[in-house]
Parts: structure tokens; sequence; C-alpha cells
């Protein structure tokens, strides 16, 4: 590889892994607060929290790195452009590939990685993060049963127990159960204890009463002892449910008959193996699109819209287009092709345009009505600064 080639893979290189650190931090981060419910809701330690962090990575990554590496080629080639480096590289007679080579091979790299880590690393991070979340939640029968706590263990079902006694039992218990609608049932007891019979977890109450609550009135029944099944609310034995999302490369190609998913929804699976196959393209296509907008020696002076913003936006519309058709086909068959044809098209039209030496932009009509708008934002800006410069000589205590 030349000295050229090597100066604008490491420059690219650099520009991509500040960029996908960063935005993948922000993605992640949001990542993790959908889920921190997980440990805050069921009591769960630290550590389970940082373990399913990580697992949430993964899911990310291939999502993030399309975006990274667009905005990485885009934001090179302008700083070169802008530094006359491009004109200085054609002008001694180099050809296109010196500038292209470097940027195809960071896109092949990364095309890569995201088929490694959507079809190998992924299936099994979520696969494990299921059983985390169904152990967390089979864990609640025990995290719940706690003095002086008041929990929501399921939509509709709340308990709380008022102390434990020192013998190992509760007292105190209170559960309000309104899963069933027009049916509300509070359940009262002085005294009562967890037990395990043939597997299923148990919560025996003693001396208390139940009020029943329909439409028809109110009923109060008194009991010396009652059983609540707290086994419906776990995990059941035969382990987390997972969807064809979480299943790995080789079983979406030769999925199980008896598998009650696929069962239910056989396109599910048609769905996600064609989706694994297109997702590690869309690296490629905004590289090529990047190429395309700002691979070419312009003047900086020339009124256009930023090339980074030109590249982002019709890669955008691409990646939409490919979410699209990734959603359509799961219900639709038909849909199946798109899949395919998005990044097809994408690639095919941004090397028409490199291959003819044509820029790719955005059309006129949209450049010139952004230009306006931008301009009458600033006057806006600048009238606001104004007013707000008067009002404080006006201002009772001011300067004037």
């Amino acid at each position: 590889m030349k000295v050229v080639e090597l100066y604008i893979l490491r420059r690219t290189l650099g520009i991509f892994t500040a960029t996908l650190f960063w935005v993948l931090a922000i993605v992640w981060t949001t990542q993790i607060l959908t889920r921190i419910n997980v440990v805050t809701g069921n009591g769960q330690s630290a550590a389970t929290f940082f373990e399913i962090a990580w697992l949430v990575l993964p899911a990310v990554i291939p999502v993030v790195i399309p975006f990274a590496v667009g905005i990485a080629v885009a934001q090179t080639l302008t700083t070169m452009n802008t530094d006359s480096e491009l004109i200085v590289i054609s002008a001694a007679g180099s050809p296109r590939m010196t500038v292209m080579r470097p940027i195809l091979l960071l896109a092949v790299g990364a095309c890569i990685i995201s088929f490694t880590v959507n079809n190998f690393i992924e299936p099994y991070s979520r696969e494990r993060l299921r059983v985390l979340v169904s152990e967390a939640r089979a864990e609640l029968i025990t995290t719940v049963i706690q003095e002086g706590t008041f929990q929501e263990i399921e939509d509709g079902l709340h308990m709380q127990i008022g102390e434990r006694l020192p013998d190992g039992r509760f007292g105190g218990i209170f559960v309000s159960d309104r899963r069933e609608e027009g049916t509300e049932l509070l359940y009262y007891a002085k005294s009562g204890a967890t037990l395990e019979l043939n597997g299923e977890h148990l919560l025996v109450m003693q001396d208390g009463v139940v009020h029943r609550k329909t439409g028809d009135g109110v009923s109060v029944v008194q009991y010396t002892s009652y059983a609540l099944d707290l086994s419906q609310f776990a995990a059941s034995g035969a382990g987390p449910t997972l969807l064809p999302k979480d299943r790995t490369l080789g079983y979406l190609m030769n999925p199980d008959r008896d598998d009650p998913i696929f069962k239910k929804s056989p396109q599910g699976f048609r769905a996600e193996l064609h989706k694994r196959f297109t997702e590690w393209l869309y690296p490629l296509v905004f590289a090529l699109i990047a190429l395309a907008v700002a691979g070419d020696s312009r003047s900086f002076r020339e009124a256009r819209i930023h090339p980074l913003l030109t590249t982002m936006t019709i890669a955008l519309v691409f990646r939409w287009a490919g979410f699209f058709a990734a959603d359509k086909v799961w219900n639709v068959p038909a849909f199946t092709p798109m899949v395919y044809g998005v990044p097809i098209v994408a690639c095919a039209v941004a090397i028409f345009f490199i291959a003819t030496n044509r820029v790719m932009e955005l059309p006129m009509s949209i450049v010139e009505r952004a230009t306006t708008l931008w301009n009458r934002l600033q006057q806006r800006i600048v009238a606001l600064k104004i007013r707000l410069s008067g009002f404080r000589r006006t201002a009772p205590g001011g300067s004037a």
C-alpha cells in the first residue's frame, strides 16, 4: 500500500474509531436504561446489571457501524478537499483508486465485523440475556418476600409483607389481585410462610380474610389457611422463550419443526434469515455513498450543502428503506426482494456516480430551501439578540 493510501486509511480509521465509540456509547446507554428495571424491580445485584449491559452491546454494534463508516469517510474526504490535498493527489497523476482503495478496505473490514457480530456473537448474547431475565423473574418469588416491601409482581398483582417473624414466617401479609377484568381480590393474613411443594412455590397464608369485589357487590370470606401459587409468576423450567432474532444462523437455516415459535410464525424465521444476509452490506453502502458525494476535488467556496450532511441524508433514505423492507417481510413475503434490492441498488447508484465522475448531491431545490431556511433562522436569532439587548437596557435597574 502506498504512503498516500496509508495516510488516508489512518485518518479515516481514526475518525471511524472515535465516531463509533461515542455513537455506540450514546445508543448503548439508552438501551441499558430500558432494561434497568430488571435489576431495580427484581432485586438483582450490580453484577447482574453489568452483565446485562455487556450482553446488550453486540445488538447495538451492527446498527452503529454503518453510520460510523459514513461519517468517517465523508469527514475525511471533506477535510482533505478543504486542505487541497485531493487536488494535489489528482495533480500528481494518481488514479482515483489511490483515494478509494483505503476507503473500500475500511468498509470491507467493517462489513466483516458487522457480519461476525450479527450472526455469531449477538445470538448467544441475546440468549444469555433472556436467561438472565428469566432467572430474575424466577428469583422474584424470594426477593419480593421481604420485610416492609410493597412491590408489583406483575400487572395487576401487588404484595406487601409487614414483618419477618423470628421463626422465619411473615406477619401482616397483604395481596391485591386485579388481573381479572371486573374482579378485585384483596387478601389479608396475620401470618404466613413460603414453601416448595412438588416443584411449585406457594405462599401459605394463615388466619385472614379475602375480599372479593365484582359488579354484583362485595363478598368477604374468612379463612384459617390459604395457599397462593407463586410458580405461575416465575419462568417455567423449560427455559426462556427464544425468538427468531435470538437464534443462530445455523438454526435459522434449519429450524426445529417442533419449535412452538416456528409453528406459530415460520415466516418470521425466514425474514430474520434474509435480514442476516443483508445487514452486513450497509457499511459498504455508506462508504460508497460518501465516496460519490465527497470523493472528488472541488472548490470549498462553491455553494452546496456540507458533504457530511448530504452523505448522511442520502444514506439514511436507503437505510430507512432497508428497515422498512425488513419489517414488512415478517408479514408479507412479497417484500423479500426489497430486502436484498435496497443495499444492491444503493451500491449500484453510488458506483454509477463514481464511475462517471459525477457528484451525488441533493436536488438544488432542497439546497435552496435549506439555505433560505438557514438564512431566515440566522436573521431571527440576530433580531432576538437585539430585542433582548434592548430589554436589558430599559429594564428597571438597567444601565439606561
